[in-house]
This record gives C-alpha cells, structure tokens and sequence, in this order.
C-alpha cells in the first residue's frame, strides 16, 4: 500500500470497481421480460451477454418471437437501465471515503469507463461524488477497449500527469492488463462478478483489495 501513498493521481473505473451496478443489466432483462410475462430462461443472461447491444435486441426477438423492432428492444433496455442507474445504483462499500480521501490529500481523480455517461452521471450525482472528479473518458471517446491502455492514458492526460504518477482501479483483468500495458500502477478491486478471475487479478495487478476498506489510512 505504500506506493498508493506516492501517486499523483487515479483514476478509477466505474462498474463493478466505485458503482454496485453489475446487478443492473440482469435486472433490466428481469423487468423487460416480465413486462411481456415471460420469465428469464436459465440460459438466456449467457446467450445475449455474448451478443453486441443491437444483436442481442435480434435474438431476443427471434427467440421470444416479439413483434416489435431492435430499436424499440434498445431504447426500452436503455431507459430501463438510466432509471436503474439514476435511482437504484450505489456506490461500493468505503468507495465514497475513499474518493474523499484521495481528494483531501489533493489527489486529482478521474474516471476511465465503458459506461455511457447518461447513465454514470446521475448515479455519481446522486451519490454525492460527481464533482470529486476532475475528468472523465470513455472508451467510446477512445475508439478502443480496455484491452488497451487508450482510456486509462487518455484520462491521465486530461489530469495533467504521466502514467507513471497515476494508479489505475479496476475489477476485472482486461482492464488491469490494458492498465499495466500503459505503465500505470494497477489496482486490482475483487469484485464476485469476476471471482472467475480472482487468482489472475491477484498475480498480476500490482496491489489487489476485496475492499476500499482496505485502501483507507488505518488508525495509528
């Protein structure tokens, strides 16, 4: 933990790292379906989890044999998922004492996200942190993934600093490796939607947490 100590900045991925929201999307499936009395088929999260957004609307059509449009299946999940976002999505346990921490010490934050902004902006408002940020980037404003660096270098410039100053905060090992791959110090937070992962996190993002609680300065 010593070497989060040194950092100039961090910048922190959204989903499943500061937001409790991986629930969000099998719910919206849950509420979307039930809406038409159907219920969530055992295989059905696998099957469209695999799928880009706009097949996903196709399979679940051809599999539900709706009578409605891709777009429609689209903008409904998207409005399901903003009022889930907007009202429902937490923070994760300390993450907010954390932020605040980093911020007392004068530590510029920023966030590097997949996420749409329509969505992490209401839920970071509501929680009380959005203006703890000091810049924001996505993957789509990147035209690449977190399998590369793009995001994380992208945000760390919008901070003013190298990659060597920043620690990056992600739950999952794409995002770890596309972290390391930028020369950032990576800091893995075990989230159980990626328990699957847990043991590669640990080996190779430079400090791992089950927890913020753990980030936080301890009591002398």
């Amino acid at each position: 933990m010593e070497r989060l100590e040194q950092i100039a900045g961090a910048i922190f991925d959204l989903d499943g790292t500061l937001l409790d929201s991986m629930w969000v999307w099998q719910e919206v499936d849950r509420r979307f379906l039930a809406r038409r009395g159907i219920a969530v088929p055992d295989d059905y999260m696998a099957a469209v989890n695999a799928l880009e957004f706009s097949a996903a609307a196709r399979y679940t059509i051809d599999r539900f044999a709706l009578d409605e449009t891709p777009q429609h299946l689209m903008d409904e999940w998207m409005e399901l998922s903003r009022q889930a976002y907007a009202a429902e999505v937490a923070l994760k346990p300390h993450a907010g004492d954390y932020l605040r921490t980093l911020a007392r010490r004068g530590v510029p934050l920023g966030v590097a996200t997949s996420a749409a902004p329509e969505l992490f902006i209401p839920a970071l408002r509501r929680c009380g942190v959005y203006g703890l940020f000091a810049a924001f980037t996505t993957t789509r404003e990147v035209g690449r993934g977190k399998q590369f660096p793009d995001v994380y270098l992208e945000t760390a410039k919008k901070l003013g600093l190298p990659a060597s100053r920043c620690a990056v905060f992600e739950d999952t090992l794409l995002g770890i490796r596309g972290a390391k791959r930028g020369g950032f110090l990576t800091v893995g937070i075990l989230e159980p939607c990626s328990a699957h992962e847990a043991d590669d996190i640990r080996r190779e993002a430079d400090i791992t947490a089950a927890s913020f609680a753990e980030l936080l300065p301890q009591p002398v």
